[in-house]
């Protein structure tokens, strides 16, 4: 009788562990090459009216039509008549520290690409306010500088039938916050928007794996494929199955880690790496089954701007756990 309990015990738990360990795994091997992007971000992954500043000797009141070695954008932040039409020229090839080999125009302005464009066929999915805070390059007088294949230069046809330049296919993008040579300020916007390298990849030092870790000021964290620092959300929940608090608008600061295959991650913990379905439709990635993501506040690799913010942000350690969050 006793023996009988006793095994009657043992099958019940081994079930309940089962159970729990499903639950926790519920969602399917993620597949390799799975980008990182918002799960739920406005379609164009853009704001709306973006402030900046005009340096440019024109009236840079979004109107005017002065000409001169500015930018083109007025003091809104919005692109004047002049910038609208400022050309590419010679491209070049500028080095930058955190990122490597960056594109840019004749003046010295970084370009971007826009990871809800295609470069196969070439198309871009950026048009009206989103254009205003990315204008596009035109292609009509853009040609290769040093180190720069002339035959990666192309070009698409816009919604308004204008002419935009294409690296590789890949439609190119100035910053309306960028206003001096160099800037880099549009790198990691919102998860979608990444400084073009000289081929029309995006510009990183070296090629990453979808998840690996990195040493910091903070101890060793997780870091995507970009290099962009890996974050916790403390009101989230692991067990019995991942679930995300971060909705809505909450997303448009903190977009979803996409999920990542086992086998494309470097010193992160197996333990819980896997890719969970939001309520939204959405895939995001998990480490120790919690759910991660990056910070639209952090621009280029390296930054830890969302460590601790509001109290319930915090880098993620290669074991999972929340580095720097407070212990209860």
């Amino acid at each position: 009788m006793n023996t009988s309990w006793r095994s009657a015990s043992l099958v019940a738990t081994a079930a309940a562990v089962m159970a729990l360990t499903t639950a926790c795994s519920q969602g399917s091997t993620p597949a390799a090459g799975s980008q990182n992007v918002g799960a739920t971000a406005p379609a164009g992954g853009f704001g709306g009216t973006v402030a900046g500043a005009g340096t440019g000797t024109g009236t840079g009141t979004g109107t005017g039509t002065g000409t001169g070695a500015g930018n083109g954008y007025g003091a809104d932040g919005q692109q004047s008549s002049a910038g609208t039409s400022k050309t590419a020229g010679q491209l070049a090839v500028s080095a930058n520290p955190e990122l490597g080999k960056v594109l840019t125009d004749s003046a010295g302005m970084t370009l971007y690409r826009f990871d809800q464009d295609t470069a196969e066929p070439p198309k871009s999915n950026c048009d009206g306010d989103c254009a205003k805070t990315w204008p596009p390059v035109p292609a009509n007088d853009a040609t290769a500088g040093a180190g720069i294949d002339k035959a990666l230069l192309g070009e698409v046809t816009r919604s308004d039938g204008t002419k935009q330049l294409t690296i590789a296919g890949w439609p190119a993008y100035r910053y309306a916050k960028d206003t001096k040579a160099g800037d880099v300020n549009g790198q990691g916007v919102k998860g979608k928007w990444f400084a073009l390298a000289p081929d029309g990849k995006k510009a990183s030092l070296a090629s990453l794996p979808g998840l690996s870790v990195k040493k910091t000021e903070l101890g060793d964290i997780i870091v995507d494929k970009n290099g962009m620092t890996v974050y916790r959300f403390l009101k989230d929940k692991a067990w019995p199955k991942p679930v995300s608090a971060c909705t809505g608008a909450c997303l448009e600061k903190w977009p979803v880690v996409a999920p990542v295959a086992a086998n494309d991650t470097k010193g992160v913990e197996k333990k819980g790496l896997m890719g969970f379905t939001r309520p939204d439709g959405a895939r995001q990635m998990t480490v120790d089954c919690w759910p991660i993501y990056t910070f639209s506040g952090d621009k280029v690799p390296g930054d830890i701007n969302g460590e601790g913010v509001g109290g319930t942000w915090y880098a993620v350690s290669p074991t999972g756990k929340p580095v720097g969050a407070p212990k209860k």
